[in-house]
């Protein structure tokens, strides 16, 4: 063979190869070598005031994505109607991964059957990332009030007298409310229901014997009930939530009942899934990390991770019952 002959025959066989490296790149890699993405700022909308259970995960969540994406992430809240005002804002953001939201089960699922009309189309406007995490629903009540110790004691007792007992919740349309409107539902008892201005309001009227108990997630009434101040009836998640495990579960108590509401990531309808799937797999390293799991659980939060496709069906599974609940109940918010 002569030098020209050698030489073509190398350079084909060095091509070959390089042909197969490149073939045996993921697509998400590949992608990521050649798109230069990250190589700004990405902010991430938060549909809720900053130093809320959701504000929290999220700057934790946009610390470690910055470090992993080599891209500050910068959260932006976004408050007002519910959830709508955030979520609407990334809906509306251009699908290039500089801007994504950090949502919960609310404006994603529930506020479509609350509000007569809504800015955006949560099924076909927004692009499902991840489910991050999700925070049981808890019935506490104030031992020095009500000497029940359970909520299938309490649900006996309301029974027995329905007037004599009051339930506070966040609010109207929230997720406490509906959770009490769904128990008064399985068990076949209207539990009076008394709307307050958030969870701390409603706790300091607890603590005051203005109420009988509340129906809201866990997060704010972890340290009361450690302290044996309140005592969790139950909570209305599948297991028992770790950071309260002497607090059964409804389920447990032969009261079918599950409520959570829980946070996801979600960016505007059309971004590349490349894009996607890497966003989803470094939020999963994150949340499965024995850090993101302790950081979790000081928020009330228990890690729900998973593909994409998990959150779709978590959406479409909690719309089915939400609907349902708000309908039977007629709960509506304009």
């Amino acid at each position: 063979m002569n030098r020209r002959h050698w030489l073509g025959a190398s350079l084909g066989a060095i091509g070959a190869v390089g042909a197969g490296v490149a073939a045996s790149l993921s697509p998400m890699a590949a992608w990521a070598s050649n798109s230069g993405w990250p190589n700004r700022p990405i902010r991430m909308v938060v549909p809720f005031p900053a130093g809320g259970s959701t504000d929290m995960v999220a700057r934790y969540l946009a610390q470690g994505l910055g470090e992993r994406l080599g891209a500050p992430v910068v959260v932006d809240n976004r408050a007002g109607a519910a959830g709508n005002i955030g979520t609407d804002a990334v809906a509306k953001a251009a699908p290039d991964g500089y801007t994504i939201g950090l949502v919960t089960s609310g404006p994603l699922v529930n506020n479509k059957f609350l509000y007569k009309s809504m800015p955006f189309d949560g099924d076909k406007d927004l692009t499902p990332i991840a489910l991050v995490c999700e925070i049981p629903m808890v019935f506490v009540s104030n031992p020095e009030q009500l000497k029940v110790r359970s909520l299938k004691e309490f649900v006996e007792a309301a029974k027995a007298k329905p007037s004599a007992f009051s339930v506070a919740t966040p609010g109207n349309g929230t997720i406490g409310h509906l959770a009490l409107a769904d128990l008064s539902q399985t068990v076949g008892v209207r539990l009076q229901d008394v709307p307050y201005r958030g969870d701390t309001p409603a706790l300091t009227d607890l603590l005051g014997g203005v109420v009988q108990a509340i129906s809201a997630p866990v997060s704010t009434f972890i340290p009361n009930i450690q302290a044996g101040k309140l005592r969790g009836l139950a909570v209305t998640s599948g297991t028992r939530f770790p950071g309260l495990p002497d607090v059964p579960t409804a389920k447990e108590q032969g009261i079918d009942q599950t409520a959570t509401v829980w946070f996801a990531m979600v960016g505007p309808a059309g971004m590349p899934a490349p894009m996607v799937q890497r966003l989803n797999a470094e939020i999963n390293r994150l949340l499965e990390s024995p850090q993101g799991k302790s950081k979790l659980q000081q928020y009330g939060g228990v890690v729900a991770s998973g593909a994409p496709a998990l959150l779709r069906q978590r959406i479409e599974a909690d719309g089915q019952k939400w609907q349902r609940v708000i309908k039977t109940a007629q709960i509506k918010l304009d």
